[in-house]
C-alpha cells in the first residue's frame, strides 16, 4: 500500500511518455513499437528515472538448513478444509479418505490444512503432521440403514396410574392425614 503513489505515477509517467513519443516518431506498428522500446525508449527512461543503490552489496540473507526443508512448504497453496463424518476431505471436487493409522489423532470435524505444492502433489496437515491418506475415485456412497418393522423392538410403554385410580387412593389417603392425628390413632 506504501508504493502504490509511486506505481500510479510510474504508469501515468509510461502512458502520457510512450504515447507521446509513438506519434511523434510516426510508428503506427506493433514491431516498430517494439523496436523503439528496446532501442530508444528505455535506455532513455532509465537515464532519466532510475535510482541506484547506496551499497552494491547483496542484502539477501541465506535460508536456514530448517527452511530449506520448509520451502516446498511455505511455497504451497495452502486452504482449510473440514473432515467429514466418514473420514474423508474434499477439495477442489477431488475426495481424500484419511487412512486408520495417523500420526495424530483425527476427530470428525476437524479442521485440516490442505497444501497444494508446486509440483501439484497434495499433502493433508492436522496439527503439524502430515496424514496419511488415499485419493476416491468419485464421492464416497451414504449407507443406506433399513430397519425392517419385524426385527425392531420397541420401547417398553410405562403407564403410570393417575392420582385418582383405586390402585393409588388408599397411598394418597394414609399421605393427606397429618402426622399428629395419625399418631392418635395408631
Amino acid at each position: 500500500p506504501q508504493a502504490k503513489g509511486r506505481v500510479e505515477k510510474m504508469n501515468g509517467t509510461l502512458q502520457r511518455r510512450l504515447v507521446k513519443e509513438l506519434r511523434l516518431m510516426n510508428i503506427n506498428t506493433l514491431n516498430g513499437a517494439n523496436a523503439f522500446l528496446k532501442e530508444t525508449f528505455i535506455p532513455k527512461f532509465n537515464r532519466q528515472f532510475a535510482v541506484w543503490p547506496k551499497k552494491e552489496n547483496d542484502l539477501h540473507r541465506r535460508l536456514d538448513n530448517r527452511k530449506t526443508c520448509e520451502l516446498d512448504k511455505i511455497l504451497s497453496s495452502q486452504s482449510e478444509r473440514t473432515v467429514g463424518n466418514d473420514y474423508t476431505v474434499r477439495f477442489k471436487n477431488n475426495y481424500y479418505q484419511l487412512n486408520k493409522t495417523q500420526p495424530t489423532t483425527v476427530f470428525k470435524k476437524d479442521a485440516v490444512i490442505i497444501e497444494e505444492r508446486l509440483t501439484g502433489d497434495i499433502k493433508i496437515s492436522l496439527r503439524n503432521h502430515y496424514l496419511n491418506y488415499s485419493s476416491l475415485p468419485e464421492r464416497p456412497k451414504k449407507e443406506i440403514i433399513v430397519k425392517l418393522a419385524a426385527l425392531t423392538a420397541r420401547p417398553p410403554i410405562r403407564w403410570k396410574p393417575p392420582a385418582n385410580h383405586p390402585w393409588r387412593t388408599r397411598f394418597f389417603i394414609n399421605k393427606k392425614q397429618p402426622i399428629l392425628s395419625a399418631a392418635k390413632q395408631g
